[in-house]
């Protein structure tokens, strides 16, 4: 989940929907990735993403006949222009960041809930912080348009604050985490494993998370659409792959946080910490958050609410088109 600088994002987007001109087409990549019966999915450093090493590396891949190639990102923002320019045929990212790229003019297909944040991303205070209220006149360094750009602002409006009651210090998650680390700033917005080092800054504490926004930051497998359209049967065999990991997952349990751990570059113990604020769906909990609704866990509901969130701040300039953006066929289909 979870952070992306606009620019790079905006010039993917533009890429994939050829919009840039003879010129610019060096600044987009080409992939044949989709060629052949090959998917290649990009992940990146977020508790919920992590199922598909585990999927990788028990081979769980291929009992559903599907060949895979994961492509791991560093740098999240990497992966959502990967998607975007077609380097890779799906990606593990949020619903806010699908929607820019809708947004933009990029088609995509959400097709899978990985999970919901409750509680993995956090907005943390020094010490002598109480709670969100205290955050008037302070600094607050966050990436603006993430999701904890988002629960920043979800968290001032139910203290009965605005951004203009804070002083906001744009910049990237990691060298929030360290500007809030090195006493820079009074507070900021990050998500785990990021929150493990801005919780090391001695008198920290959490004093607002996802936990309190049911909903409000799912996580996804988002597909190009045409991907979906055409090769129907591969998607469907890397949904049903996902729902076989969490099955091993469940019997194998000290094994898999080890692979998970690792693939994050934190110790086991730091892994497990992560559990209550990362919720895994189930296939149930995702056929429920595919129908459509007026609640929290309706995806439809959250994707309007998201979407005026990048539209008041100027993130995005169109409202993104939610018409086919949400397929449950896949979901539906796995084995119960």
């Amino acid at each position: 989940m979870r952070s992306r600088p606009l620019t790079r994002l905006l010039t993917a987007v533009l890429c994939a929907v050829g919009m840039l001109g003879v010129a610019g087409l060096s600044a987009c990549s080409s992939s044949d990735a989709s060629a052949g019966g090959k998917i290649t999915i990009g992940f990146s450093a977020w508790p919920g993403w992590n199922v598909w090493q585990v999927a990788q590396e028990q081979n769980l891949f291929a009992k559903n006949n599907v060949e895979v190639e994961l492509k791991w990102f560093d740098v999240y923002t990497d992966s959502l222009n990967a998607l975007a320019t077609g380097a890779v045929d799906a990606n593990s990212q949020t619903l806010n960041d699908t929607l820019m790229s809708v947004s933009g003019g990029a088609k995509q297909t959400v097709v899978l809930v990985n999970d919901n944040s409750t509680g993995n991303d956090k907005i943390i205070a020094r010490e002598g912080i109480a709670g969100v209220g205290d955050l008037r006149g302070k600094k607050v360094a966050v990436e603006e348009g993430t999701v904890d750009h988002y629960l920043l602002l979800l968290a001032l409006a139910e203290a009965k604050m605005t951004a203009k009651d804070i002083e906001l210090v744009p910049m990237p998650t990691d060298a929030a985490v360290a500007a809030f680390a090195a006493g820079r700033v009074d507070a900021v917005g990050a998500f785990a494993p990021f929150t493990t080092k801005a919780l090391e800054r001695p008198g920290s504490r959490a004093i607002a998370t996802s936990a309190e926004f049911p909903g409000a930051i799912p996580d996804h497998l988002v597909f190009k659409a045409d991907v979906v359209r055409d090769r129907p049967q591969l998607v469907q065999g890397i949904v049903n792959t996902w729902f076989d990991t969490l099955a091993w997952i469940k019997e194998n349990r000290d094994p898999a946080v080890d692979i998970m751990a690792k693939r994050n570059a934190v110790t086991t113990d730091e892994y497990k910490a992560y559990d209550s604020g990362t919720t895994i769906f189930t296939r149930q909990q995702n056929v429920d958050a595919f129908t459509p609704g007026t609640t929290p866990q309706h995806l439809n509901h959250q994707a309007r609410l998201a979407s005026d969130f990048l539209l008041s701040t100027g993130l995005a300039k169109n409202p993104p088109n939610l018409d086919g953006l949400f397929n449950d066929t896949f979901i539906k289909a796995v084995p119960q």
